[in-house]
């Protein structure tokens, strides 16, 4: 990373600066709750902001009392993780081996809320918990957003994609368009881009859509707070393929995280869609 892409990328990071109150919600792969741990994650800048101390708090739900609590220090960043200019980010495993986790965070901030997915495989490559990961600014109201449905996401979106490379190459920016419809009783879903034209059916089961018509099964799950969770069921060998989380942040207004790895299980690219619903 060049000294110029370290300094944009450390501003960057400098939006997450404050205490955020929230908690963690652990899911199982079909997206059932398992448990929801109150939270609070503090960034704090020292020496100019040079280095950074973030807190992770745990607490328990019933009394409130502290239960758990982590404290790292840093001054760089590693080279799994990249921010956006907006402050979304995505870090994760760099290399995908099927004799070890894999997994990736996904991270999105909008005004005084953050909406973070976490996402992990077991060391036999299959999807194993998911974690959701809501949270406003201390002492700020907690903005109630209803559960993802496909009401709310049915119709045309135009948007812009930013794609970097995990080689911090120069970043591509292109228009996108999502037509997400009903055929029968499968949910459809084609994305154009320049030179990029991709379409798909899913069958649904309440809030999960399961693509199984191509090389190897993919599903999105519909959860919580706006979020969307799009992955693997198991991590497919000698076949590119992607992570994604998304975050409606208002009615009209969407964002998506995508993280790309080559056919050899190597990072390849981190992708921000901001798009918004025009019919």
């Amino acid at each position: 990373m060049t000294e110029t892409n370290f300094g944009s990328q450390w501003s960057n990071l400098l939006q997450h600066l404050g205490a955020w109150q929230g908690s963690f919600t652990r899911l199982s792969p079909e997206g059932e709750l398992r448990e929801d741990i109150p939270s609070l994650v503090t960034f704090q800048g020292l020496a100019g902001n040079s280095t950074i101390r973030q807190t992770l708090q745990y607490f328990e739900a019933a009394t409130g009392n502290l239960e758990s609590e982590k404290v790292l220090e840093y001054s760089s960043l590693s080279r799994s993780i990249l921010f956006f200019d907006n402050g979304a980010f995505s870090q994760g495993s760099m290399q995908f081996s099927p004799l070890a986790e894999f997994g990736a965070e996904f991270g999105f901030i909008e005004g005084d809320c953050r909406l973070r997915l976490v996402t992990m495989f077991d060391t036999d490559s299959n999807l194993a918990r998911i974690t959701l990961i809501r949270e406003v600014r201390q002492n700020m109201p907690m903005v109630a957003r209803s559960p993802l449905s496909l009401d709310l996401l049915l119709g045309e979106w135009q948007g812009e994609a930013v794609t970097m490379y995990a080689d911090m190459r120069s970043p591509d920016v292109y228009p996108t368009n999502l037509l997400l419809q009903m055929q029968g009783d499968r949910f459809s879903q084609k994305l154009t881009a320049p030179n990029f034209e991709l379409a798909s059916t899913a069958t649904i089961s309440g809030s999960r859509l399961l693509f199984d018509q191509g090389r190897y099964p993919v599903q999105v799950l519909l959860l919580p707070g706006g979020a969307s969770c799009h992955t693997p069921l198991i991590i497919p060998r000698h076949t590119p393929f992607l992570l994604e989380a998304g975050w409606l942040i208002a009615d009209n207004l969407r964002q998506r995280l995508i993280r790309r790895y080559d056919e050899r299980g190597g990072w390849v690219s981190l992708t921000l869609v901001t798009e918004r619903k025009i019919s």
